[in-house]
This record gives structure tokens, sequence and C-alpha cells, in this order.
């Protein structure tokens, strides 16, 4: 099975035999990979559940839950890796979330659509309209979306809440890249860990 280019980015960021929690695991398409082709101990989390329903058909450990809320049950340090893969834009508390990750996990992968990408800021200038894009891919109204952030955007609350970037993939059109990522890139991947 073929991830998706940002999915393939957050498993490049797991190690082997990793003890992992993904968090918003949707369907569970990046648990089974990460179980099946680097063994780790593959936990999940969604919402959803129907979601729930198929991971657990996969064959996976997937519990429902809101990440907003049920962070706080887990104990501290339980996880190698913790995922949050195109779910920080849909926290009603993202300030929140992000110190549970890594109090949760030693380290945390997380990614998210980049809304300083100039298709983006085109879409807003130019037309006066809320994008919708390879990566935003309904209209403003269906979308899970609350809390809309650029990659500097990010950074900033990163920074502001005493977390260290250990690492970063910037993607466009699937492809990765590290010059003017704000600006050019469509999503972002960092691994996030305490001081």
């Amino acid at each position: 099975m073929s991830l998706r280019p940002d999915l393939a980015a957050v498993a490049d960021a797991v190690p082997a035999g990793a003890r992992v929690l993904d968090i918003g695991c949707g369907d569970g398409a990046l648990l089974a990979h990460l179980r099946d082709t680097k063994s780790v101990d593959a936990r999940g989390i969604d919402v959803s559940a129907a979601n729930v329903a198929t991971a657990v058909a996969r064959g996976l450990s997937v519990v429902q839950g809101d990440a907003d809320a049920d962070l706080a049950d887990y104990p501290d340090a339980a996880f190698d890796m913790a995922i949050l893969s195109d779910t920080l834009q849909a926290m009603r508390a993202p300030a929140v979330v992000l110190p549970e990750l890594v109090r949760i996990a030693r380290r945390a992968v997380v990614s998210f659509p980049n809304f300083g990408h100039w298709r983006v800021r085109g879409s807003i200038l130019i037309g006066g309209r809320m994008p919708v894009t390879s990566t935003l891919p309904v209209s403003w109204h269906e979308t899970a979306n609350i809390h809309l952030c650029t990659i500097d955007d990010f950074r900033a609350l990163v920074a502001d809440l005493g977390l260290r970037i250990e690492s970063a993939v910037f993607l466009s059109a699937g492809h990765r890249r590290q010059r003017l990522a704000n600006l050019m890139a469509e999503q972002a991947v960092f691994v996030l860990k305490r001081p």
C-alpha cells in the first residue's frame, strides 16, 4: 500500500519497533503501515466510531476518544512517538494538545496543511474566498478545520510553549522542499520533543 506523501514523511520519522500512539488515526492506514513495515507497537485514538471500526478491522488497537480531552488520561512517557497527522487544525486547543503530546511520548510528529502557502494567500487576495486545494479539498463550511495556521505560526507556538523542534519536512505537490517553506510548502511535518 502506498501512503500519501505527508503520511510517508510522518512514517519516515518513526523508528522501527517504537511504541506509537496515533491521535486522530482515521481509518488506521498509517498505523497499519507502521505495524507492517516497522514492527511498531501501534495504538490509536479517533473521534469517529466508523474510523475506529475500520481500524479495528485492520487488526489495530484503536479506541474512540476525543484528543482534546482524553490525552490527559495517558501516563507520562507511555509511548516513544505520538503522532498528530493532519489533525492539529481540528483541535479545539492546540496550545494544550502539543505539550500533552510530548508529555505522553518522548517525541511527537505533527503534520498540518500550511495556510501560508501561496495558493491559499492568492485565493484570498485575488478571489476574496477561502481556498479549495488538493490539501484543503472541501469548502470552508464543510471542513473540520477550526484553527488555521501557517508554518511560521506553528514555529511561534512551539517556541511560546517551550518545546523544541528536532526536525521538519515541508511538502509541495508531494515533493520535499526546504527553501521559503512558509510561502511554498503545502504541508509541514515537524518532530517535536521536550527541551
